[in-house]
């Protein structure tokens, strides 16, 4: 549950709304908002385009999001799409991928998996849009207090592989969680996990050869709960 300290942490100088005291009513019979639909961004470079999620990040930390995710923007982007950016993130409700980058309907392609955990769907996903899509940038996008991270940590620990195919998420992150040491630190797991997905990420034959000619770029990055910002690894 958001707490008034986690609103006021990803929102600066604004106070925490009590929920109470407005009424259902009254949120379903608001309109949708009558700011004009901002053009989409087209970066195709890597850099670019890595410069464009950061800058949405940043509005979204400080409180002034471009995009509210509203039926214009859905609208105006039906006939056609053209993402310049894959993310691949986690199944965290906490972290909705296109709110913390602050990008709208068409903007980037998202594949969501616990713990950013690549099978053969992923895998199958991010082909999609690097070949098919042409995106220049593909984000790994991990993040702060991953339950997947802690079950992997527990399961070395205790000795005991979950079963069904949650066993198959620990058997992928558990090399990134024995290589921090032991006993494992989390956030150090979770930053290595996400450093070691991009890599095998970058080796894929799909996505190496374009990272080779310079036309795709392949980043780690941490999205922090608390801060609601996204650290852009090395």
């Amino acid at each position: 549950m958001t707490s008034e300290r986690d609103v006021r942490a990803c929102r600066p100088g604004v106070q925490a709304m009590d929920r109470r005291a407005v009424p259902l009513a009254a949120v379903l019979s608001r309109p949708e908002g009558t700011a004009a639909v901002r053009p989409q961004p087209e970066p195709d470079r890597p850099a670019d385009a890595l410069a464009e999620l950061q800058a949405g990040n940043r509005r979204f930390v400080t409180g002034q999001p471009w995009y509210g995710h509203h039926r214009a923007g859905a609208v105006a982007a039906a006939g056609d799409q053209q993402p310049f950016a894959a993310v691949l993130g986690c199944i965290d409700s906490r972290v909705p991928v296109e709110a913390v980058l602050d990008q709208g309907f068409g903007a980037v392609f998202v594949v969501r998996s616990a713990g950013q955990v690549l099978d053969q769907a992923v895998l199958g996903s991010i082909e999609f849009a690097v070949v098919d899509g042409a995106v220049p940038l593909v984000l790994v996008l991990g993040h702060t207090s991953c339950r997947a991270v802690a079950a992997t940590v527990d399961a070395l620990r205790n000795g005991v592989r979950p079963e069904g195919a949650r066993g198959h998420l620990v058997e992928q992150i558990a090399p990134a969680v024995q290589a921090v040491g032991d006993p494992p630190d989390h956030t150090a797991a979770v930053r290595h996990h996400v450093r070691r997905t991009a890599l095998r990420l970058r080796e894929w034959e799909p996505v190496r050869s374009r990272v080779g000619t310079g036309a795709l770029a392949v980043r780690g990055a941490v999205y922090h709960l608390d801060t609601c910002e996204v650290e852009l690894l090395p």
